[in-house]
């Protein structure tokens, strides 16, 4: 569908009917990505109606000379849901660039936010960012003979090499089926990107009213503690900000974490939507 909110025309697709999610994906892909991650997670729970955004300069969503600064995406968002919505209360969901929105909008209309998932977000004041290292696939760190030794499963074939560089240089867990995901949920976006406009956003990144105020419902904060990214840390403080927040930090996972941990995000959300259920 295409939504106009502003002057931006947002590119979305949606599934299901019910009180609306919307799931925001992360810079640099469209939403493709956040459809194959989130969808497993939520599309087995009755009365929910999931709406997957391109955000503006990605996918099929133009971002106009007029968006300069990531609050001209927040204040496009806002109107985006408003109009997908009708005014009503939805639930929030964010990767990475998705959850610096996702928590601006939640502090902004708190009262138009029934919850608030974030999931590795890229947050001002990213510290503690420890160095790629891969735990499952070639080049991993794990010792000789443990599980998942390079070869051992002849998934990334005889060279274990798989040549993606981008997929090697952020994914923990390189198997032929992370291959496979970031071959077709993440790379066919890069063509779509509308770079000048990331880095025109991108130059006016911090909010304006930074520190974000604190979103009082029920909040999940997620983190891959291999993330090479953005980290962790950040993300542990950001947690304590929120005064109904489950926070799970997630060994043998990076910035890929939906796609490298899908049952343990599943179990997850499940447990954040049993507690937004309680709170409405």
């Amino acid at each position: 569908m295409e939504i106009r909110a502003g002057g931006v025309t947002v590119h979305a697709v949606e599934h299901g009917a019910g009180r609306t999610v919307l799931v925001l994906h992360g810079a640099g892909v469209d939403h493709r990505e956040a459809e194959a991650c989130f969808e497993p997670a939520l599309a087995h729970v009755a009365g929910l109606r999931r709406i997957y955004p391109d955000l503006p300069g990605m996918g099929r969503t133009a971002a106009p000379a007029a968006l300069r600064s990531a609050d001209d995406v927040v204040d496009t968002l806002l109107r985006f849901a408003d109009e997908v919505t009708g005014g009503t209360a939805y639930l929030l969901v964010g990767h990475s660039a998705g959850a610096h929105f996702a928590r601006a909008m939640a502090a902004r209309s708190p009262e138009r936010v029934a919850g608030l998932a974030l999931v590795c977000p890229l947050l001002p004041g990213v510290r503690e960012v420890p160095e790629h290292r891969v735990v499952v696939g070639p080049g991993e760190t794990r010792e000789p003979g443990e599980p998942g030794e390079p070869g051992e499963s002849g998934e990334a074939g005889e060279s274990g090499d798989f040549g993606d560089d981008v997929f090697r240089s952020y994914f923990v867990i390189q198997t032929a089926e992370m291959l496979e995901r970031y071959r077709r949920y993440v790379e066919p976006a890069a063509a779509l990107v509308d770079h000048a406009a990331l880095e025109r956003i991108g130059e006016r990144w911090a909010l304006a009213d930074e520190p974000v105020p604190a979103y009082p419902g029920p909040t999940a904060v997620v983190a891959g503690r291999l993330d090479s990214t953005v980290g962790h840390a950040a993300a542990v403080d950001l947690a304590r900000h929120y005064p109904h927040a489950s926070l799970a930090v997630v060994d043998d996972a990076g910035h890929a974490l939906p796609h490298e941990q899908p049952e343990l995000l599943r179990a997850l959300l499940a447990e954040w939507l049993t507690r937004v259920e309680r709170a409405l």
